[in-house]
């Protein structure tokens, strides 16, 4: 038991920034979909993830074949020889891209809608498009992170697995990348299948939270950051170009996105005021003619009728 303790605590010391992303990921699934089916997603994801990654160190498949290297083994928790917090690791992705996509994906705003009504109705985050974009995010995520994390000997990661064979891009074969997509798209159809069994929604307490569903997509810009400015710190230059070349457009696409649905919420907002009828007095009425307008009152005593 001691010796287990103790590599929990090892799991959090050299991993503290991975510990820190699934707080904020655990914070911001509770508040949008309740503890319930919080815990079903990352069961689902966490066992998704661990499956590709036991099957792809041992027959390369989806990933493409890698080794974990023996560098923090009885320092930190592994499971079947794999890192546990690599594999934890899918889970706040998943659910960041998730939340992504169905920012992206909001439809216009309609009369009466509030102007913070920033995420879609719970039966449209699954719909075909949804999933689709959020396997996506979920690829283009590990474009950023995957070549840093195969330069971890170059950080405060430390050099912890190895493609065998290298690969095209940065070190990294296609192969992983198609692995990404097969992997997020596993963990939603699945989440999206066996969530539809589960009761209860948000607590009550995430109704008074601000900005609630940006809290996911902030996750994703927190570790696409923390990727980025490795990137930066370890003087890859040309990666750090291209992250900035995929995700400069489709921040600017975002931010669009939010600016329209808050200036659409204010006009909504004032939109019933300005449908109002106004009671002009007798001589503010226009008078008969081309041009003028009917006047309806408000308000008809039925005696004086």
């Amino acid at each position: 038991m001691d010796s287990f303790v103790q590599l929990l605590v090892g799991t959090v010391v050299l991993r503290p920034y991975v510990v820190a992303f699934l707080l904020l990921y655990l914070f911001a699934a509770v508040a949008d979909m309740g503890w319930r089916r919080t815990l079903l997603f990352t069961i689902v994801a966490w066992s998704v993830a661990f499956t590709a990654e036991s099957l792809s160190i041992r027959f390369g498949v989806p990933f493409g074949l890698y080794h974990y290297l023996p560098t923090t083994a009885g320092r930190e928790l592994w499971i079947a020889g794999v890192p546990f917090m690599d594999s934890l690791s899918f889970v706040f992705l998943a659910y960041a891209s998730w939340t992504m996509a169905s920012l992206a994906l909001l439809p216009p705003l309609r009369d009466g809608e509030s102007r913070w009504a920033l995420s879609l109705p719970h039966r449209d985050r699954f719909s075909v498009p949804v999933l689709l974009f959020t396997v996506v995010f979920f690829v283009l995520i590990d474009v950023v992170v995957d070549p840093i994390a195969v330069r971890g000997d170059r950080w405060f990661l430390g050099q912890i697995f190895t493609y065998p064979e290298g690969g095209v891009y940065f070190g990294v074969p296609v192969s992983n990348f198609v692995g990404w997509g097969v992997v997020g798209s596993a963990i939603m159809i699945l989440f999206a299948l066996l969530e539809r069994s589960v009761r209860g929604g948000a607590p009550a307490w995430a109704a008074r939270l601000p900005l609630r569903p940006l809290y996911g997509p902030g996750l994703y810009y927190i570790v696409l950051g923390f990727a980025l400015t490795v990137t930066w710190f370890i003087g890859e230059q040309t990666l750090l170009l291209v992250g900035l070349f995929i995700y400069g457009p489709l921040t600017t696409y975002l931010a669009v996105t939010i600016t329209a649905r808050w200036r659409e919420g204010q006009r909504s907002s004032r939109g019933h005021l300005e449908r109002v009828p106004v009671v002009l007095s007798a001589r503010d009425a226009p008078a008969n003619g081309r041009g003028s307008l009917p006047v309806e009152p408000v308000w008809r005593d039925p005696h004086l009728e």
